[in-house]
């Protein structure tokens, strides 16, 4: 049985989630309604996803020498990432995300941490990992030198590389020529290129000059098929109950599917990204490759 191997390039977080009735005016103090601290971080998420899906996942980043870098190291490897390749790094704090949730939408404050202690040499140490990788998924909450220099390895070695654009930020040129795959939703795809962030879907296709799945949320995800030209895979009906993650669990299954062709890798990736929002927490939800093959027998 095939057994894909994926390297992940990316951040590692804890997220400290606060619920309340609503947001705090400045200076007030408000009593929550609940709290909980989840395992979080582009790259973490991709990796446990793509871990879930069956993968052979190896993650390439940085944690502090505190108590969430041990927790989270113990709880990547629990998912059987292997976490060899993250250094711990001394007098430098975990990344960690502070997350408001209220009035049905969230405040977000990201302290990066060891995330932006990762360096070009660190990505450079892991030439033969990336080498033996089958597919190389990156993002952009760790310094954008790290993700060119990923890029560049994976294009020497002949493997895919898939960038997630997110956060958004304008791309050189040299990497998005190194991207195997760009895999932004539309406002990061306009900031990529660095065109307006408004710019009509089919205006942006034809800008990139790049291979692009642009996402959609639960309208599922767009594409540019060679042979047929601007397509559509539509979303998938669940009962949605926290999107958080849904984004990384996409790009972890459309490289742990990529050797489907991208098609079949992107209609894998929209009904996995379906399932992770029907429990919370961006990991909670995350299916094993039996539930997403079960999800997918099951519909039209």
């Amino acid at each position: 049985m095939y057994t894909p191997k994926i390297a992940v390039i990316g951040s590692i977080n804890m997220d400290l989630v606060t619920t309340a009735p609503r947001f705090p005016a400045v200076g007030e103090t408000l009593l929550g309604s609940g709290f909980a601290q989840f395992m979080g971080g582009k790259g973490a998420n991709q990796a446990v996803a793509a871990a879930r899906l069956g993968a052979e996942v190896a993650l390439v980043g940085a944690v502090g020498d505190d108590a969430f870098g041990r927790e989270l190291l113990t709880g990547l490897q629990a998912q059987g990432v292997d976490t060899a390749a993250v250094k711990t790094l001394a007098n430098t704090p975990t990344g960690m995300a502070n997350i408001t949730v209220a009035e049905a939408d969230n405040h977000i404050i990201v302290v990066s941490g060891a995330n932006f202690g990762l360096t070009v040499a660190d990505i450079e140490a892991q030439e033969a990992l990336i080498a033996a990788a089958d597919v190389v998924l990156s993002q952009l909450e760790i310094p954008l030198p790290c993700v060119e220099a990923a890029a560049a390895l994976a294009q020497k070695h002949g493997k895919p590389f898939i960038l997630n654009p997110a956060p958004a930020q304008r791309l050189p040129e040299s990497l998005l020529a190194a991207s195997s795959l760009l895999t932004p939703n539309a406002h990061e795809l306009a900031i990529s290129l660095g065109l307006p962030e408004h710019t009509a879907a089919h205006d942006l296709f034809a800008a990139a000059n790049h291979r692009v799945v642009m996402t959609c949320g639960a309208d599922g995800a767009l594409y540019h098929d060679t042979q047929t030209g601007l397509c559509q895979q539509p979303g998938f009906s669940v009962q949605a109950v926290d999107s958080t993650g849904a984004g990384d669990t996409f790009n972890a299954a459309l490289a742990v599917y990529w050797p489907l062709g991208l098609p079949q890798a992107v209609r894998h990736a929209c009904a996995a990204a379906a399932l992770s929002v029907t429990r919370m927490g961006a990991q909670g939800g995350m299916p094993s490759a039996d539930a997403l093959a079960a999800f997918l027998a099951s519909q039209p």
